[in-house]
């Protein structure tokens, strides 16, 4: 005998549009606490919500709700992330610029991309449509809609923030790394490079997400010199700047420094949010694997920041990471045994958490 709550769940199929919204509308509640009522007769509930995203918009809405609150569970994770049609459904709703829902699209699409599977993504195309001037390449249509989107003027109901995390879980994958680093055809430039600006934005979601998705990409060793290189990817100073304050330095230290870290203004602040400038001094961290990393980081004086970061920060993870990459700036190149071997880490570990509505 179904329990009533399961009687609800077998409402959201209804083929008349008001019972299906009462229905779904009440049960948003229970996708966190009762999952396991979504997940009968093989998860049927579950393909009845895949088929609601396109709905009425409020329809639409809760179903998405609840399909990424419910993609914490790997059962029906696994479900969603390699339904390559449902997949196609998605992202050919999160590129219509008149989309109500793009923002819940972006939630699941950061969600699904804990299923390693979904690295595929990267070498999936679709027409774009007129408003973005993108790219086939599905990956560069998103990369456009996070730059392009950001204010609201592509679409005035999204911001497209969760794509940063997208962006993080798939820059685990060696083969979508080479993606972010690559000059693309279409317009000339290395993705990296579109969103590096944002390592200060307003919205913690985005910094968070580019923060992460930069260190994944720095996992990559080849591309360090990219990363360094003033008229590359120049990611020193989107690295940095975060994690400075209004602290003030000795004129030979700050002579040295960066052009765009020298006289900053005196109410600058460093990232409110530790996790963020724990990620920052992680890649930069990353970024001393070779000599010629560290050589450069010691003639533009990154030493001083991470000491005034260590210093001013009252984090123990934090202080942490900076005492390795201080470790790693001052040592002696010269000393026997000095030679350094690869940097371990976790690749991604600041994002696996599932976002929840």
């Amino acid at each position: 005998m179904p329990s009533e709550l399961e009687e609800l769940v077998g409402f959201i199929a209804h083929p008349t549009q008001q019972i299906r919204q009462v229905a779904i509308e009440n049960l948003i509640p229970y996708a966190t606490t009762r999952p396991a009522i979504f997940k009968t007769e093989k998860l049927t509930p579950i393909k009845h919500l895949k088929f609601l995203v396109r709905d009425d918009p409020k329809i639409a809405e809760h179903a998405l709700t609840l399909l990424i609150n419910l993609t914490a569970d790997q059962e029906v994770l696994e479900n969603v992330a390699t339904d390559d049609r449902f997949l196609g459904i998605i992202l050919g709703l999160i590129v219509d610029p008149e989309e109500p829902n793009a923002n819940l699209h972006s939630m699941l699409l950061a969600n699904l991309a804990k299923w390693d599977g979904l690295k595929t993504i990267g070498e999936r195309k679709q027409t774009p449509p007129p408003k973005l001037n993108s790219d086939p390449l599905v990956l560069n249509q998103l990369m456009d809609l996070f730059v392009k989107g950001a204010d609201g003027s592509y679409n005035k109901n999204a911001d497209f923030d969760y794509l940063a995390y997208l962006f993080a879980d798939l820059a685990k994958h060696p083969e979508v790394r080479q993606f972010f680093v690559t000059r693309q055809e279409y317009d000339g430039v290395q993705p990296l490079n579109k969103i590096k600006v944002f390592t200060e934005h307003t919205s913690d979601v985005r910094r968070k997400g580019v923060a992460s998705t930069i260190k994944n990409v720095a996992f990559d060793v080849p591309s360090h010199p990219d990363f360094l290189d003033e008229d590359g990817i120049n990611i020193l100073p989107y690295l940095l700047l975060p994690i400075m304050g209004n602290e003030t330095y000795d004129e030979d230290e700050m002579m040295d420094m960066l052009p765009d870290l020298q006289l900053l203004p005196p109410d600058k602040q460093r990232d409110k949010d530790t996790s963020i400038i724990q990620t920052h001094v992680e890649t930069l961290t990353l970024l001393t694997s070779t000599r010629a990393g560290r050589d450069l980081m010691r003639d533009v004086k990154v030493y001083p920041i991470v000491r005034e970061t260590h210093a001013r920060v009252e984090d123990e993870a934090v202080q942490e990471v900076c005492e390795r990459l201080v470790n790693m700036l001052m040592r002696d190149e010269e000393e026997p045994g000095s030679k350094v071997g690869r940097i371990e880490g976790e690749v991604g570990d600041d994002d696996d958490k599932v976002v929840e509505v």
